[in-house]
């Protein structure tokens, strides 16, 4: 198969909203309130090709050799990541675009998502365990020690780090091309949660952080959105913040 080989990744969450040529009107009021949001419309191949497009609801490509409802190899969907990215920069050159690196990082062969993701203590039971003195169980405000401190962290650091797995693992967010998360933005880099809420011009509304990460799901990766409660959408969304450690927040930014 012929593919055009890519440097970059495909358009960021916020990337979006750059691609407005005037003023963005402000919402209607059913659109701030949740209307249903606007299809990304494939081309369809006459080939009968797979046609992948990119977060910003108009760049596609459609890919040679492979038939639609295949799934991409890994390396293959990285290939078409790219050349859709180079396509839109080349349309775009003014948009603001973080530097990110070169090659997604993928997962290593013991980073393997865990069947029914993260419960709500995300592992604090588990650390309990390995404890021989008795813990804070009560107030969350009450007295508590070092240990328990520790103990959330751990936890803390274990919800983050099922995020990344989540991120990084194409069939673990319900994708059906081979396109994973980290392909697009690899370390979450141009993903901006400091940003939202904010208006974004593909969905014809205001979106939070969930509602951007379930477009791409839906789109890019062609998937089926994840619930709000979905341990794999809460670990995504703490995997993204957790990357944006100390950056200023601000939302509605563009």
């Amino acid at each position: 198969m012929k593919l055009l080989v890519g440097t970059g990744a495909v358009l960021s969450f916020v990337g979006g909203a750059a691609l407005a040529t005037g003023p963005v009107p402000p919402p209607s009021k059913a659109a701030a309130q949740g209307a249903e949001v606007k299809k990304h419309e494939l081309p369809v191949s006459k080939d009968g090709n797979l046609v992948v497009g990119l977060c910003d609801g108009e760049t596609s490509m459609e890919v040679k050799g492979v038939k639609a409802g295949q799934s991409l190899t890994r390396a293959q969907a990285q290939h078409v990541s790219g050349a859709l990215m180079e396509e839109w920069l080349r349309k775009n050159p003014n948009a603001h675009w973080d530097p990110v690196p070169l090659v997604a990082q993928a997962p290593s062969a013991s980073e393997t998502v865990r069947p029914g993701g993260v419960t709500p203590e995300s592992g604090g039971s588990q650390v309990k365990k390995q404890i021989a003195t008795p813990i804070q169980d009560g107030h969350t405000y009450g007295a508590f020690s070092d240990r328990d401190e520790a103990i959330w962290a751990a936890s803390t650091e274990q919800f983050v780090d099922e995020g990344h797995r989540v991120f990084h693992d194409a069939k673990a967010i319900g994708g059906t091309v081979g396109i994973s998360c980290d392909m697009c933005h690899p370390d979450a880099s141009n993903t901006h949660p400091e940003t939202y809420p904010k208006y974004q011009v593909q969905l014809g509304r205001v979106a939070l952080l969930r509602d951007m990460i379930n477009w791409c799901i839906e789109n890019p990766a062609r998937g089926k959105p994840l619930a709000d409660g979905d341990p794999r959408m809460r670990a995504m969304e703490a995997y993204i913040y957790a990357k944006r450690k100390g950056v200023k927040l601000e939302y509605g930014k563009k």
